[in-house]
């Protein structure tokens, strides 16, 4: 580990700003893990390398990878209608305005795509209006009202993935298809289209042809109850205060027992060893141990930039100015952290992973406190991972 990143963490965990962190960094076979700290906030079970944590956001690139690999497959075709493997949503309509009633809509001026799910630009996702997320609409009321949880991944939606379609498909769009970069819907619809597309349920695909290749045995939807009891407390700063405080809207309990509804947003659960392995998958251009799960045309199309220059000065504060592949960011420009064509993606509770190809760096950091991804943690320990670990 780079002893400038293992002090910089260390810091920050001495200080309070997390109760504890496991990192990783990872070029070729050299592999430094950094475990700090502890699982809960004034607890005494320590971060082990095998800590289970909630990786929320992340999931998302590990669902837009099976995604590729059922195209591969002619399971599913990226270029086809969505409404042709979901037909609850064949009738869908556009708002006349993301802010106007429900009843003012416009046809759709073409179908949304798969890939439109893929690259977040299927019209429909968390409004990012100014420094607002999700504001007063009208059509954020509905998807509260019926329930479909389009946002924030807990208190998860009690829909299994057939009723979640039917109501969602009662819903107009807020974008024409392929406008605008919206966050999150594309996925939730993704995780469901891959199920009905291949006649197997989500968590089984994942398992079978990713989780099981690559030997990521504590990935999944949910662990069995000995190892869900290891999960860490999840923290957030209460604004209102100050002071970080802990929310229990993600017990360990909640993750002992498949869900409902498998989000492929924000569902999975993972490991640091684990999430390498995905990571290394893509860094090697979809070969594992010699076997290739993808192909490089695959793995290409998934970690380049697929979004126009408006685009992406319209995401907003969840896009921050990076382009979008498929499930993932990939930079455009240059930042404070590398180069352009890093890419990868954070989750929610606190985590965040990038790989590197210019470099063959990955770069793993899993916590549970919010703050990792707006407290300037997370820039410094990025900008910190490209020192050689020792």
């Amino acid at each position: 580990m780079p002893a400038e990143l293992h002090d910089a963490m260390a810091a920050r965990v001495e200080r309070g700003e997390f109760p504890g962190l496991v990192s990783l960094v990872a070029r070729g076979d050299e592999v430094a893990v950094d475990a700090l700290g502890f699982t809960h906030v004034g607890g005494d079970t320590p971060m082990r390398r095998e800590t289970p944590f909630r990786i929320a956001s992340m999931t998302k690139p590990v669902v837009a990878t099976l995604a590729m690999m059922l195209a591969e497959d002619d399971v599913l075709d990226l270029e086809e209608p969505v409404s042709t493997v979901l037909p609850e949503l064949a009738g869908q309509r556009v708002l006349a305005r993301p802010d106007g009633p429900l009843d003012e809509t416009v046809a759709p001026v073409r179908p949304v795509t798969v890939e439109d799910l893929l690259t977040f630009t299927n019209g429909f996702g968390i409004i990012a209006a100014g420094q607002q997320l999700n504001p007063d609409y009208p059509i954020v009321r509905a998807w509260r009202e019926q329930q479909l949880v389009m946002a924030e991944p807990d208190p998860r939606t009690p829909h299994d993935p057939d009723e979640w379609i039917r109501r969602f498909g009662t819903l107009p769009l807020i974008h024409q298809p392929g406008e605008k970069w919206m966050y999150n819907g594309g996925t939730l619809i993704l995780g469901v289209l891959l199920a009905r597309a291949a006649g197997r349920p989500l968590g089984d695909l994942l398992r079978e042809r990713l989780f099981e290749p690559l030997g990521m045995r504590d990935t999944g939807f949910w662990l069995p109850a000995e190892r869900a009891a290891e999960l860490p407390g999840y923290y957030m700063t209460d604004f209102s205060t100050g002071k970080m405080a802990e929310h229990d809207t993600s017990p360990p309990e909640l993750w002992s027992a498949p869900p409902a509804f498998p989000s492929g947003s924000a569902g999975l659960i993972s490991t640091a060893d684990d999430f390498l392995a995905f990571a290394r998958l893509l860094l090697n251009g979809g070969v594992h141990g010699g076997t290739r799960l993808l192909s490089e045309q695959s793995v290409a199309s998934m970690t380049t930039n697929h979004l126009s220059p408006e685009q992406i000065e319209t995401g907003g504060m969840l896009l921050l100015q990076q382009g979008w592949g498929y499930g993932m960011a990939v930079t455009v420009t240059a930042d404070e952290v590398s180069g352009p064509g890093r890419y990868g993606w954070s989750g929610g509770y606190g985590t965040s992973w990038f790989n590197d190809p210019h470099e063959g760096l990955i770069s793993i950091v899993l916590g549970q406190v919010s703050d990792l991804l707006w407290s300037g943690a997370l820039t410094e320990f990025d900008r910190l991972a490209y020192g050689s670990p020792t």
